[in-house]
């Protein structure tokens, strides 16, 4: 909920003394003063501002006249007319700095609002409005210390406590939710909001079963509040519907996908949500239909995001700015971009990325959305580009960016610009998969000393690493396997003896025979004895072996056999004993009695059969009716079809034969009148 302005009560002046032109005004004033104060108490706001012009027309410049005067304006919505007056009240010395903050934060000049701050006593009024601005510019981390600074205060409102467990979840510390929320005594049945709040704590935590319990909860909470203050059903639909959106996205989380489909389909269908419930909705939706139906969600997005004739070129309907988080308008405009590419609607995709660095100038998805559009176009080296000047510009964000260039780079078989940008993400360069890619991609460039550099790297790293997985054995066979193809034995057959030595690996062991036996045929002979004799061995004469010509391969790879000369006479005999198979006939075939043959041209066509004869034509029918008439009912069926072809504008304004295809058109192009309802200012789950 937005923090609102210290409400300041109308106190009557004292007249001022001296000069008979004002002794027959002090009377009147009081009792405006009177009426102003009474308005303010009754909350007629409209009317305490008309009082309060009254007051200033009688003595221009009053400090409390004044301050009503903003604060009523504020308090009834007027929000221009409330910046009007501060402005006429510049030349007097009264400070409105944090009134025109908060106007300036109403009307989502989030920046210009807190310049206003600045300079100003940082008391409790300020520091709330100060953490509302930043959580609404999406800097969490100020925002966060601005809150800390609130709790020294001690602060006893379940309001501001909401909002500090909302700016610490969306500043990435839902972690310490549950410490916090004992540090300020609160508990998650306090509220509904709280409640709320809980549950999108344990989603960032990955406990989707215990969230969904939590947000089942805040449901119970707040229908049983609401209830109490006489809220109507209707009212408190609207104001539970945050709970069953996330509701449905945690059951998305949980692979429930029907059931969520279900609930976004009923939630934008009865349309009693707020704005920012409708959207997100539309947008898991349409995230859970992936390409499903792509022209049916585009016509869903289209309107959410409207094309702009100010200096933005694209905004949100709806009111949407103001109510989205920033990564919720990312994730809206990031999915049309992605839609338009499944409809091969390339030019909007790029006019519609090409706006999004501006909207989003530190975040990595306009740059990834660029590099798609490119590779769509096939600009490789476009694509290229720009995901390396993000990856230069914000190291810190740069991971995705460079995963998404090496796998561009892979694809167009730019090897080596792959095997760097992959080798400077630092959290997973010896991890197997990792190491498996970039020997590749550096084998494949030419690079055999890089990829073996990897390869070292990566047993020096695991052989330092105290993790409980170690993959050192894993990585140190590869590593012997790929030195072992490239010519290196020696030192192929150090690492296989140091695994041997180590792991006892008898897949090393084998490998170190192998590779021992090209360079070093004692060491070979040494480790062959610890290989385990082979069952069934000792019954083979190994004279007898010798003595024969061995195994022969047939030219066409059938396999070994022995030579002709060497086949014994009991093989032959085996060979001559085998049994014919008898021949299979059709069911009920009886050999005996076979009948007669089959048609031999069964199989062919009837056309092509000898025994084919064509059918005679008779031409008789052709000739009945008296002589001319079928002349003459041709020719009257084709004066009456070019009449009616040629027949003026008549036939085109109908639209009896001709309007299906048309009409087909019409109805795709129709747009739907679905629009959210204008629902009353509800409290924000978040307090933002």
């Amino acid at each position: 909920m937005a923090p609102k302005p210290k409400p300041t009560q109308a106190k009557p002046s004292p007249p001022p003394s001296g000069g008979a032109s004002f002794s027959a005004s002090a009377v009147p004033l009081e009792d405006l003063f009177s009426a102003l104060h009474r308005h303010a108490q009754s909350l007629e706001f409209d009317q305490a501002a008309k009082v309060a012009d009254q007051v200033l027309a009688i003595a221009p410049g009053d400090e409390d006249a004044v301050r009503c005067k903003v604060v009523a304006l504020i308090k009834s919505d007027a929000i221009d007319k409330a910046l009007a007056a501060i402005a006429d009240a510049g030349r007097l010395p009264i400070d409105l700095r944090f009134y025109k903050a908060y106007c300036l934060y109403r009307q989502n000049k989030l920046q210009e609002a807190l310049d206003s701050l600045d300079g100003q006593e940082r008391d409790s009024v300020v520091l709330q409005l100060e953490s509302q601005i930043l959580y609404r510019l999406g800097r969490m981390v100020a925002c966060t210390e601005s809150y800390e600074k609130l709790q020294r205060l001690k602060i006893d409102s379940v309001d501001l406590k909401t909002n500090i467990i909302a700016a610490m979840i969306a500043a990435g510390r839902a972690s310490e939710v549950e410490r916090t929320m004992d540090a300020l005594k609160v508990k998650s049945s306090s509220s509904f909001e709280l409640a709320y709040n809980t549950a999108c704590s344990l989603i960032e935590k990955k406990k989707y079963a215990e969230a969904e319990q939590q947000l089942l909860s805040a449901r119970r909470i707040g229908q049983e509040m609401l209830m109490e203050e006489d809220y109507a059903d209707e009212e408190i639909e609207t104001e539970l519907a945050p709970i069953n959106v996330q509701l449905a996205y945690v059951r998305q989380l949980l692979g429930h996908t029907q059931e969520s489909v279900e609930a976004y389909v009923g939630i934008i269908n009865r349309n009693i949500a707020d704005a920012s419930s409708l959207a997100v909705a539309t947008n898991n939706l349409i995230a859970l239909k992936s390409t499903k139906d792509v022209s049916d969600s585009l016509r869903k997005l289209d309107r959410l995001i409207e094309k702009s004739a100010g200096s933005k070129q694209f905004q949100l309907a709806h009111g949407l700015d103001f109510k989205l988080s920033l990564r919720q308008k990312e994730a809206l405009y990031s999915n049309r971009v992605l839609l338009l590419l499944q409809a091969n609607r390339i030019d909007q995709a790029e006019e519609l990325v090409s706006a999004l660095p501006e909207m989003f100038p530190d975040s990595v998805a306009p740059a990834l959305l660029q590099a798609a559009v490119f590779v769509r176009e096939k600009k490789i080296p476009k694509a290229e580009e720009i995901l390396t000047q993000f990856a230069e510009k914000h190291p810190e964000k740069s991971k995705p960016a460079l995963l998404a260039l090496a796998q561009i780079a892979a694809a167009a078989n730019h090897f080596q610009i792959s095997a760097d940008s992959l080798s400077k993400v630092p959290d997973i360069q010896h991890t197997p998969a990792t190491i498996a890619t970039l020997v590749t991609l550096k084998e494949r460039s030419g690079d055999i000393d890089g990829a073996l550099a990897v390869l070292d790297s990566a047993i020096q790293w695991w052989k330092n690493a105290m993790a409980e997985d170690s993959k050192l054995d894993l990585i140190m066979q590869e590593t012997a396997s790929f030195k072992l193809n490239h010519g290196r034995e020696q030192e192929a057959a150090q690492l296989y003896e140091e695994l041997v030595k180590n792991h006892q690996s008898v897949e090393a062991l084998v490998g170190l025979i192998s590779t021992a036996a090209r360079t070093n045929i004692e060491k070979a002979e040494h480790y062959e004895k610890q290989l385990r004799p082979l069952a069934g061995l000792k019954g083979i004469n190994a004279e007898s072996l010798e003595k024969t010509g061995g195994a022969k391969y047939t030219e066409g790879g059938a396999g070994p056999h022995l030579a002709k000369a060497e086949v014994t006479e009991e093989v032959k005999k085996m060979k001559a004993k085998k049994r014919k198979r008898k021949p299979k006939y059709p069911k009920g075939f009886d050999p005996a009695n076979p009948g007669p043959p089959p048609d031999p041209e069964r199989w062919l066509p009837k056309r092509e059969r000898s025994s084919y004869r064509p059918k005679r034509k008779d031409k008789r029918a052709q000739l009945r009716g008296s002589q001319g008439a079928v002349a003459g009912k041709k020719h009257d069926i084709t004066a009456a079809a070019s009449s009616g072809s040629f027949s003026g504008g008549a036939s085109a304004s109908k639209p009896a034969q001709d309007s299906a295809g048309s009409t087909k058109g019409a109805s795709q192009n129709v747009a739907s009148s679905e629009q959210p309802k204008a629902s009353r200012k509800s409290k924000k789950k978040s307090r933002s």
